[in-house]
């Protein structure tokens, strides 16, 4: 059953990796998905622009909106919004996808890069929700769900000497609890998802450490992940879901096909996530 068909996707950040996975797997119900992310022209390194991602939309058989802007700016947000809603007659989810990373300790972190997390994960998650509100509030099937991870407050989970990430990280999760209690009146549905372990994109390669893509899984579980809670009731809000446990509930027992390399390998458990078993 294509549960989204007809349905209008925001999507930030969804120029490649898990956001691209996300819109790619909505495409498959029918959907419309619009994109707002910077990556107009080819990268040296990363792999993928905002209009090779709408090409995967559309392949896939969905309507690809690409609007090219930046999270941080309040007016282009305003205007995606806008442009969103006037192009398919409404927005029914949005997903906070766009997110800045630097591991860097915080004696050494510089507030440039603290800023710009905190711009692009915090701010930008508040921003884009906080336009599309209106929007949300008059779908039949109003969500939000953003990639961060539950709020966990042990010692050990900022030990590990990324605090000002965390910081950003944790902001994007204070809005699923803030809007999940602000939105439910509306029968709007707000959640987090992230990862049991580390996913196969740029940002592993490139900054967590490329010796961990082996260790890792594809994008598509957590598609597959966000799929399964896009398509949940409305009263199923205000949730922390993990991937692996959203599709362990629906069933899957081998998750073979989401790993980059053979069993031989043991899988790395992401941020904030107990090491694996």
């Amino acid at each position: 059953m294509a549960q989204l068909a007809g349905r209008t996707l925001l999507i930030s950040g969804g120029s490649r990796g898990i956001g691209e996975a996300i819109a790619v797997r909505a495409a498959r119900d029918g959907a419309n998905v619009a994109l707002i992310a910077k990556t107009a022209e080819p990268h040296p390194v990363l792999p993928g622009t905002i209009y090779t991602a709408a090409e995967a939309i559309e392949a896939a058989g969905g309507t690809a909106l690409p609007i090219v802007g930046d999270i941080r700016d309040d007016a282009t947000v305003a205007a995606a919004v806008e442009q969103t809603a006037k192009r398919f007659g409404g927005i029914d989810i949005v997903v906070n996808n766009a997110s800045a990373i630097d591991l860097t300790p915080t004696e050494s972190v510089s507030m440039k890069k603290y800023d710009l997390m905190q711009d692009i994960n915090a701010r930008g998650s508040f921003l884009l929700t906080k336009q599309a509100i209106p929007y949300l509030k008059e779908s039949s099937h109003g969500r939000v769900l953003t990639l961060s991870p539950p709020i966990r407050l042990e010692p050990e989970w900022f030990a590990e000497g990324h605090l000002a990430y965390t910081i950003a990280k944790y902001s994007m999760s204070l809005t699923t609890v803030g809007l999940a209690v602000e939105l439910k009146p509306y029968g709007v549905g707000v959640n987090s998802l992230w990862p049991r372990t580390m996913i196969a994109t740029a940002a592993v390669r490139n900054v967590v450490g490329a010796e961990l893509v082996e260790r890792s899984r594809k994008p598509e579980i957590m598609a597959d992940a966000a799929y399964a809670v896009l398509t949940k009731p409305a009263d199923v809000t205000g949730n922390f879901f993990v991937d692996q446990d959203v599709l362990a509930a629906e069933g899957v027992t081998d998750f073979s096909k989401y790993r980059i390399s053979g069993a031989e390998n043991e899988l790395e458990a992401d941020l904030w996530m107990d090491p694996m078993k």
